[in-house]
This record gives C-alpha cells, sequence and structure tokens, in this order.
C-alpha cells in the first residue's frame, strides 16, 4: 500500500498490529511527543530529568490512569523535555502477569471495523490523557502548549523484549543528554 496524504502532508503506513484488540489484555510501550518535539516538560541537568510544571501535571496525571482505568497498571515510565515513555498494562479478563506468557495468536480477537473509539482500549487511555493535560495547560496559561497529534506504541511480545524496554526508558534521560538536544531553559 502507498503512502497517502493526510492533511495535505505525508501520511505513513500505520505500524498498528492488524486484527489486534488494543483493549485486550497485554503489555504496551508508548511514547507521547510535544507538538513540534517542543521542550514543554523540562530540561536535563547531569542526567536528571527537571519537570517544568506542565512536565509535573504530566508526571501527576500518568500516576493517576489507573484510577480512571482500574484495568490498567503502569510500570516504567519517564517524562523527557519533549516526549514521555512509559509501560502500559491493561487487563482484561486474566491477571496481568498471564498476559506475558500468553501468545499474540491468543489474545487476537476481532478489531473494530468501523474506529470508533473503544472503551478502555490503548488509544482512548492515551487520548484521555493527552486531552487532559491539555485541559489543564489551557486553565493555566500555558495555551501554547500542545501534543503531536498521535502516539507511537508497540506490543510488549516477551519478558526479554520487556525487560530490555525497562533498561531503555530508565537510561532514557542520560541518552538524551548525551545526544546534546538543546531545550530552552524557559519553563
Amino acid at each position: 500500500m502507498e503512502n497517502q496524504l493526510f492533511k495535505n502532508k505525508y501520511r505513513i503506513k500505520s505500524i498498528r498490529l492488524k486484527h489486534w484488540d488494543y483493549s485486550s489484555c497485554g503489555a504496551y510501550y508508548v511514547t507521547i511527543c510535544t507538538k513540534d518535539r517542543e521542550c514543554f516538560l523540562g530540561e536535563i541537568t547531569n542526567g536528571k530529568m527537571l519537570l517544568s510544571n506542565i512536565g509535573q501535571t504530566v508526571e501527576k496525571f500518568w500516576m493517576e490512569i489507573p484510577k480512571h482505568y482500574p484495568n490498567v497498571q503502569l510500570d516504567e515510565f519517564v517524562i523527557m523535555p519533549d516526549h514521555l515513555h512509559g509501560l502500559i498494562f491493561i487487563d482484561d479478563l486474566f491477571p496481568v502477569e498471564a498476559c506475558h506468557g500468553m501468545s499474540l495468536q491468543t489474545r487476537v480477537r476481532t478489531y473494530n471495523k468501523f474506529s470508533k473509539p473503544v472503551s478502555q482500549s490503548l488509544s482512548m487511555i492515551i487520548n484521555q490523557f493527552k486531552s487532559a493535560i491539555k485541559r489543564w495547560c489551557n486553565k493555566n496559561g500555558f495555551t501554547n502548549f500542545a501534543w503531536q497529534s498521535r502516539f507511537y506504541e508497540s506490543i510488549i511480545r516477551n519478558e526479554k523484549h520487556l525487560n530490555a524496554i525497562r533498561e531503555y526508558t530508565i537510561n532514557n534521560p542520560l541518552k538524551f543528554e548525551l545526544n546534546k538536544k538543546s531545550c530552552p531553559s524557559d519553563f
């Protein structure tokens, strides 16, 4: 399938796993970026992330996701100057620990053919989280804040993959600083 235009810009082919029910039991690694990768969330100094007011709110609201979605557990996450990485476990009929041992084929269900929002799905969780942050920013004078319109996700397929993602997430601030991405410190 060729790339098609989206809002008069490029459109990349979806990375979503076909026929996967993103509200099903599973472990997901997500990356959510600020619009144009602007450093709204803070800055890194000496390998440590110093959160801005927006970054502190992102952390608070991220930690509250399980209060709004009782079937969700959070694992490692890190807030960076211009993005967030986080592991989300969605539990449905099985304990979350059981999800890791299940094959992808076992967990595939009928997908939503009409693209209507699916309650308790990964997309719904992330979209509600992003919306809550944007509303908070608008109410608190940070009206220039915006998220990138989409988010990146990866299905965690086994324990080795999970551990690699955890390590990457924990070490992300140091790697970010080593790459010397400059972010203005006017937060």
